[in-house]
């Protein structure tokens, strides 16, 4: 009875380390590949990496965005860099809160060397106001980023405003005159806050055109901005996404489902190449 009593235990005590260890590892492996990039590009490498992560033993999912914890570490990874050491962010974010998203693009904009942001995937919202802030954009060809107007709650501030103009005032309630009104000075925040950041370089007119895309309400909230439009809008990106990035991509996986959806052979093919047994 005693053995038995052991060997569950013992389950028990695998069981628990057994994720712990793991995690332990990747985190080795993401510091490995970070350094290396970092000795290539003689920068510091700032990850803002969004998964949903999961916990191995409860099976508990938890969704990740921009918050104040994320804000509080990359503004300090920021003041341990030198202000001429450049500084490259890896970001995969669907956004997060307003306030956090501000402050780092505040951090970002005001480093003195370059700041370069790679998106492999998406950076929506808040991230893509963090690649407004840098002096570069690298974006995968197929990655996109996505608008900046403000949102109160489930609504867009925008569409909000738009009920003053459809409806005479004595059919509005109260409420939705207290919302119209917030949703004003939201749009103006995030307005002026995004001039701040993308002004410089370019002329006025640039800077107002890119305010006006990504700020006005012209599209969804969750609408993808693609490389061709974000070059078009005036967001300076390039596309010549290191591999390193990809290689760091994966060293942060999403947490498998019962039934994954997406499989395949995980090994890059040359061109030419063909299985054997396939026509």
């Amino acid at each position: 009875m005693d053995s038995l009593w052991n060997l569950f235990w013992i389950f028990i005590i695998i069981t628990v380390m057994l994720p712990v260890i793991q995690q332990k590892k990747m985190e080795l492996r993401r510091i490995k590949v970070i350094k290396n990039f970092e000795a290539k590009r003689s920068s510091r490498v700032i990850t803002l990496i969004h998964r949903q992560e999961i916990m191995k033993l409860l099976g508990f999912p938890f969704m990740k965005y921009i918050d104040i914890a994320d804000s509080e570490d990359i503004l300090r990874a920021i003041r341990f860099t030198p202000d001429d050491m450049p500084i490259d962010i890896i970001i995969h974010t669907p956004g997060g809160l307003v306030l956090s998203s501000e402050q780092i693009a505040k951090a970002i904009k005001r480093h003195k060397a370059k700041v370069t942001v790679f998106v492999p995937h998406y950076a929506m919202s808040g991230g893509t106001l963090l690649c407004l802030a840098a002096d570069e954009v690298i974006m995968d060809e197929n990655a996109v980023l996505g608008p900046v107007d403000p949102q109160l709650g489930e609504y867009p501030a925008v569409s909000i405003l738009g009920v003053l103009e459809k409806k005479e005032p004595k059919d509005i309630e109260d409420k939705t005159f207290i919302l119209a009104d917030v949703s004003r000075k939201a749009l103006a925040q995030v307005k002026e806050f995004v001039c701040t950041i993308v002004s410089g370089e370019r002329t006025e007119s640039e800077v107002e055109t890119l305010t006006a895309a990504l700020t006005g309400g012209k599209w969804t909230h969750d609408y993808p901005i693609f490389f061709e439009e974000a070059k078009k809008i005036g967001i300076n990106v390039a596309a010549d996404m290191p591999k390193e990035v990809y290689e760091l991509m994966d060293l942060f996986p999403q947490a498998q489902q019962q039934r994954p959806s997406v499989q395949y052979i995980p090994t890059p093919y040359k061109s030419g190449d063909r299985q054997k047994g396939n026509p």
